[in-house]
């Protein structure tokens, strides 16, 4: 089984890092329960103090897509959104296995 993989940078204004980890350690509580989330890793860069890299597998491309229209995801990424001056470097991936993702 393959999966859909994201790993991706948000940069946030100037001294705005810890507020943006936050929003997005918020974000990851709220795919606890998420069908098809079957991981969202929050990261601090240690090179940059706003930015903050995550690290998403998901079943397919298909539940990714659908969590965006969550309200709950909604809410979070208008929360955050004042405090990202942008993104960065951005990948997909296929996952395909690992400790931790239930890929077989």
């Amino acid at each position: 089984m393959a999966g859909y993989g994201l790993c991706g940078k948000f940069v946030a204004i100037s001294g705005e890092g810890d507020t943006l980890a936050r929003h997005l350690l918020d974000a990851a509580a709220a795919l606890d329960d998420v069908e098809g989330c079957l991981m969202y890793v929050v990261s601090r860069d240690p090179g940059d103090a706003d930015a903050v890299w995550v690290f998403e597998v998901w079943e397919s491309s298909e539940a990714h897509q659908g969590s965006l229209q969550l309200d709950a995801v909604q809410q979070l990424i208008a929360r955050a959104r004042p405090v990202i001056a942008g993104t960065g470097e951005r990948f997909e991936l296929d996952p395909i296995g690992g400790k931790g993702l239930g890929l077989r």
